[in-house]
């Protein structure tokens, strides 16, 4: 086999239709247009989901799903997070500094996942611990202050 000997496969390649030419061409007059209408004219093409006018489907289903307004605010803490911060007092503008959780946090909570083996003190009202993470941190040491349950 040679390069000038590769075609493309029998059938796969159909010349243009060449309408316009008189009726014995078999797409004479009206071109396989049919007669009249928004279809039959040039341009005369709608964009997607355009239906004459009428509410659009897209329009008229409800939408679906919810996203929290809240959710920008909050932020979850794991164990292993509280590992890296170096500081013995751990309070939310401590967490921002460390970069645990973002600038515009409000609320943290401290979930349990992963070990901590030394101790810290969790500080502020903005900063909650869940019952688990409670326990591993009183059970390496540290203690909670001012912390709401979460």
């Amino acid at each position: 086999m040679r390069l000038n000997d590769i075609k493309p496969a029998a059938g796969s390649k159909k010349p243009r239709l060449r309408v316009g030419r008189g009726a014995s061409a078999g797409q004479g007059k009206t071109c396989g247009r049919g007669v009249k209408g928004q279809k039959a004219r040039k341009g005369g093409y709608h964009k997607v989901g355009f239906e004459g006018g009428q509410v659009p489907l897209q329009r008229r289903l409800p939408k679906v799903g919810f996203r929290s307004a809240i959710k920008r605010t909050r932020a979850e803490v794991t164990l292993t997070d509280l590992v890296k911060i170096k500081a013995d007092v751990i309070d939310l503008e401590g967490l921002k500094a460390a970069s645990v959780v973002p600038a515009a946090t409000e609320k943290a909570r401290i979930i349990l996942s992963g070990k901590i083996e030394r101790a810290v003190t969790v500080k502020g009202p903005a900063v909650l611990v869940t019952k688990g993470a409670r326990a591993a941190i009183e059970q390496a040491g540290g203690k909670i202050e001012d912390g709401g349950a979460a």
